[in-house]
């Protein structure tokens, strides 16, 4: 056995190995070490913006929702005013329409009574022009009644 020259070969083998591992051995597994501590580094990282990321999500998701909540109150404020001034602007609408009613009403009884007081004058008139005409005339009694007669003709006729 120690004569064996292959025997020699395996031992020299396992001796350079030992070497090599206790020379090289702490720098690879030093570097093995230090590439597994920036991988796990790594993954910390990783995990750290996934983390933020989901809570910034979360909050525009949050943000959305209020946003949608927002618009949908500004909507209903918005036709709730739009039926306020609608109302409101019927009622001054029919407001103004009574008031151009009560107008024109007020307008037709003055022109009434001014139609009226001008018929009242010109029947006055012309009954004192029948009156002069049988005063000054000496009419007898049957041209009196016919001047009357006419008279009361002429009034009707600018009464029509």
């Amino acid at each position: 056995m120690f004569t064996n020259p292959e025997f020699w070969i395996a031992v020299s083998f396992v001796i350079a190995l030992v070497i090599l591992v206790k020379l090289a051995g702490g720098s690879f597994i030093g570097a093995l070490d230090a590439h597994s501590a920036r991988i796990a580094a790594q993954l910390e990282e990783a995990r750290k913006l996934r983390e933020e990321a989901e809570a910034l999500l979360a909050e525009q998701q949050r943000k959305q929702r209020d946003a949608i909540i927002e618009a949908r109150d500004i909507i209903a404020h918005a036709h709730s005013e739009a039926e306020r001034i609608s109302g409101e602007a019927a009622a001054e609408l029919d407001r103004s329409l009574r008031q151009r009613e009560l107008h024109a009403r007020e307008t037709i009884a003055l022109s009434e009574a001014k139609a009226v007081t001008e018929v009242r004058g010109v029947v006055v008139d012309i009954a004192i022009e029948a009156a002069r005409r049988a005063l000054t005339g000496h009419l007898d009694q049957h041209r009196g009644a016919a001047l009357i007669d006419r008279a009361i003709a002429d009034v009707e006729r600018q009464l029509s």
